[in-house]
């Protein structure tokens, strides 16, 4: 599977992952920008600012204009926001490339934000926050994350406060995208049935337009824990919402393959440790997995579960227990294989269509990665050894570096702080 790379001369990179024989096409705009380049005022401004594109442009006035012409094809179109990259992305047939590519670059490029339209989306953007907190599983992650990082743009939540979105004006827009959706931030990725001198020549026309500034920095991240933390939420609900992680490292760590894996024999699927500890045998919880959050500069790797107020305890135990197995015991062959052939075989299941080969290279090279392909990806994973995973659990299930979010009917930390060490 292979892809080619060219920086144009305004600065702007281009991507290319042709697919022979695809029936599609994904055009996918990347911006590095997102919850943690924003300061505390304007928190929740990128994610506003994603909605806001789609609101009109100077060609396509209304929201259903752009509506209309994607409907128009058949096609798959949307956005999204995270910490450090928001994108939109439309996904067609690939006879309608370079309409698709149009309508991308139109938004990108000429957005009016109207303030009327602006107006209506707070009100839009207020129920999607609402929905969010009425939602306990995802309540508790936005809880782990502001107790690891604080009141900094690390432990913020990408969606903001009421308050802010409610307080925002268009020339904040304004000035946002002015510093942020620059050539240099921005790279354009074409997957699907293209070849890639079209593409980066279509590119670079429809993008000849495009802004040129300086890349901002983030603020730099400070990592300085030095015990365990315990963080409640108390929310009326029937279960009890848990979160229990470690800070780890980026994604240009050279140890986060190692950590998949882990992950994989911890989480990956119905015959993963923690499933069989948690459901099987001890019934407590419907659902249990493991996670890996990494960005540039730091991650974080966590263990979610939902379970009943009365058996917080033994779940909580019973995670702990499996966390320090891995540091004691190394894994066998046979489950290390399988974690292993788990992860390959998601990998290439989730790399069947351009949008998700678009994101797949896209967020190596917004990222700063260096690119590989699938199957280097595979090799990297092959590579790993029971004794680097028991080493790399080791150095990071320790009591001091343990931390737990909870969200539910609880009101006392007491209890559970008695138990929460290794």
């Amino acid at each position: 599977m292979n892809f080619k790379k060219k920086t144009l001369k305004n600065g702007l990179r281009v991507l290319v992952v042709p697919i022979k024989d695809a029936p599609s096409v994904t055009v996918m705009s990347m911006i590095s920008t997102g919850s943690e380049y924003e300061s505390k005022e304007k928190n929740g401004i990128s994610h506003f600012l994603e909605h806001m594109f789609f609101k009109g442009t100077e060609n396509r006035p209304k929201s259903i204009d752009i509506a209309k012409e994607f409907d128009g094809m058949g096609s798959e179109h949307n956005a999204f926001t995270s910490n450090e990259v928001t994108a939109y992305y439309g996904k067609a047939s690939y006879k309608n490339f370079e309409k698709v590519l149009e309508i991308i670059s139109d938004m990108y490029l000429n957005p009016t934000f109207p303030e009327a339209e602006m107006e209506k989306e707070k009100g839009v953007i207020i129920e999607e926050i609402n929905m969010y907190e009425d939602l306990p599983q995802q309540t508790v992650q936005n809880v782990f994350q502001k107790m690891l990082y604080g009141d900094t743009p690390f432990g913020r939540d990408v969606l903001g406060p009421k308050e802010n979105i409610k307080s925002m004006v268009r020339e904040d827009f304004i000035k946002y995208r002015k510093s942020h959706y620059v050539a240099e931030r921005t790279l354009v990725v074409v997957a699907g049935n293209v070849s890639s001198l079209d593409a980066f020549k279509k590119v670079g026309k429809a993008f000849k337009g495009i802004l040129s500034g300086k890349i901002i920095k983030k603020e730099k991240i400070i990592e300085n824990q030095s015990k365990s933390k315990i963080e409640i939420k108390h929310k009326k609900t029937d279960q009890s919402h848990i979160v229990i992680g470690v800070r780890t490292f980026g994604v240009h760590d050279k140890r986060l393959p190692i950590l998949r894996v882990m992950s994989a024999v911890l989480g990956g699927g119905m015959s993963a440790r923690l499933f069989q500890k948690m459901r099987e045998e001890l019934g407590i919880c419907y659902y249990v997995r493991s996670s890996i959050n990494d960005l540039t500069d730091h991650g974080n790797f966590t263990i979610s579960a939902g379970v009943d107020k009365s058996r917080l305890d033994t779940a909580v135990s019973g995670i702990l227990g499996e966390l320090k197995k891995m540091s004691e015991n190394l894994v066998g062959t046979a489950e290390l294989k399988k974690a292993k052939d788990y992860l390959i075989g998601q990998m290439y299941l989730n790399l069947e269509s351009s949008d998700s080969l678009a994101g797949f290279y896209g967020f190596q090279e917004i990222l700063g990665q260096k690119l590989k392909k699938p199957n280097e990806v595979e090799k990297e994973l092959l590579k790993v050894t029971p004794v680097q995973i028991k080493k790399l659990a080791k150095e990071l299930f320790v009591d001091k570096s343990l931390n737990m979010a909870i969200v539910g009917n609880v009101n006392s930390k007491e209890s559970l702080e008695k138990i929460f060490h290794f």
